[in-house]
């Protein structure tokens, strides 16, 4: 029996209807600290293969076997909510989606000439020049492309296919274990990022017709009874984008985006959300990240029952003492990162426990879920690493557990 708490089975019989309504609520850590990630894992040799170079079909024909076996790999870590290791999403967040909404067009410009795809460095760009012309930051440097996307009609869902297969593959893959699956799916104001408008009068209605369209993805996760992880690195790594922006200019932006959020939202249960924000997965200096506490309130404005935060980052290791002024809401939870994308080194398991009691001893200890900074599969130097740092901070969160609950 893979390891989970006695009397709970978490994952759905196999041949559960997509559309049937399961309300149960979030797991949380009521009895010891859970474990889960941000996303991204190591591919398998079977998927990386096709990856990049490989057709659709190739990929679909890899992707049972290989989501069956990262789930059974994270779960026999001790990893208790798992999701399918985003093998399916094909050019990464920025890419995906471009299969599953219509409305949108790819066209090649002239160099120099067209929409510049938002640079979210651009305030550590200006402030290390030298750098960044050497190639830091090599994940998301962002601010080149010539072939960039365009919103040319409307915009509207063209992925219940595509959604379905993740799902009923995650769900199969985690027949009779203990383990929750979730599925991660991009937050509108991403999608706004690399999609240039030309069609919607405004940016409000641009950012609501993106939001309208994902709803369908979220609804056809959560209504699964699969848990739904919104992904956000916009919220706060928009910032970097606009060095003239003020910080209550930039909370007006970040505003409306957490309201788009909730558009996509609306009529999906909050307990089966978790919003996920980060500073962008880049290995740059990011010296001008925007701090959290000037934009926490507006992410915990985002109806969703747990939040996913940077924490081991060390640009962002200080900021557990936002949450000594920063309340959450009964019945939410804070899942902070205790391994991280940004380096190369394995976390210790004592490190990784130290941070987790921090936390919960600041928020509760039933409110604290350990996860990593952002997905690690493809931003440390290689799978053995990612591996390696899940294994910490699975031993840290039982370490953690020690230390809160006494065994």
């Amino acid at each position: 029996m893979l390891r989970g708490p006695a009397h709970v089975t978490w994952c759905l019989p196999g041949g559960l209807s997509a559309t049937a309504h399961i309300l149960h609520p979030m797991l949380r850590s009521t009895d010891r600290i859970l474990v889960s990630h941000a996303g991204t894992l190591p591919r398998p040799d079977a998927v990386a293969r096709v990856f990049n170079d490989g057709t659709d079909a190739e990929l679909e024909r890899a992707l049972p076997d290989a989501v069956r076996e990262v789930v059974q790999r994270q779960a026999q870590l001790g990893i208790d909510i798992v999701n399918d290791g985003e093998f399916s999403k094909r050019g990464g967040f920025s890419g995906y989606v471009r299969n599953r909404i219509s409305g949108i067009q790819q066209r090649s410009v002239p160099a120099g000439e067209g929409p510049r795809a938002h640079d979210v460095t651009a305030r550590d760009r200006r402030e290390f020049p030298g750098a960044f012309a050497a190639g830091v930051g090599p994940f998301r440097g962002g601010g080149t492309a010539n072939q960039p996307f365009f919103c040319t009609g409307p915009l509207a869902y063209i992925g219940k296919a595509n959604v379905e297969s993740d799902i009923a593959r995650l769900k199969a893959a985690c027949e009779g274990l203990e383990v929750e699956p979730y599925l991660p799916a991009i937050a509108p104001g991403t999608v706004e990022h690399w999609l240039w408008n030309e069609h919607y009068p405004d940016t409000e209605s641009f950012l609501f017709a993106i939001a309208d369209a994902l709803h369908e993805e979220y609804k056809a996760i959560t209504d699964a009874g699969v848990l739904l992880q919104i992904d956000d690195p916009d919220l706060p790594d928009g910032w970097q984008m606009e060095p003239s922006w003020t910080v209550s200019q930039y909370r007006e932006y970040a505003d409306l985006r957490v309201a788009a959020i909730n558009r996509a939202l609306d009529g999906i249960p909050e307990d089966r959300v978790r919003l996920h924000i980060c500073w962008g997965s880049g290995h740059g200096p990011h010296k001008n990240d925007i701090p959290l506490r000037d934009i926490v309130d507006i992410a915990l404005k985002v109806r969703a029952q747990c939040y996913s935060v940077e924490a081991a980052n060390p640009r962002h290791a200080y900021e557990w003492h936002v949450w000594e002024t920063t309340k959450l809401a009964p019945g939410k939870s804070l899942m902070p990162g205790a391994v991280g994308h940004a380096t190369n080194v394995v976390e210790h398991p004592e490190t990784v426990a130290d941070l987790l009691v921090r936390y919960a001893n600041v928020v509760g200890r039933e409110n604290v879920i350990a996860g990593t900074d952002c997905g690690i599969g493809t931003r440390v130097g290689h799978p053995e690493i990612a591996w390696a740092k899940l294994e910490s901070l699975v031993e840290g969160a039982r370490i953690a557990t020690k230390h809160l609950w006494g065994r």
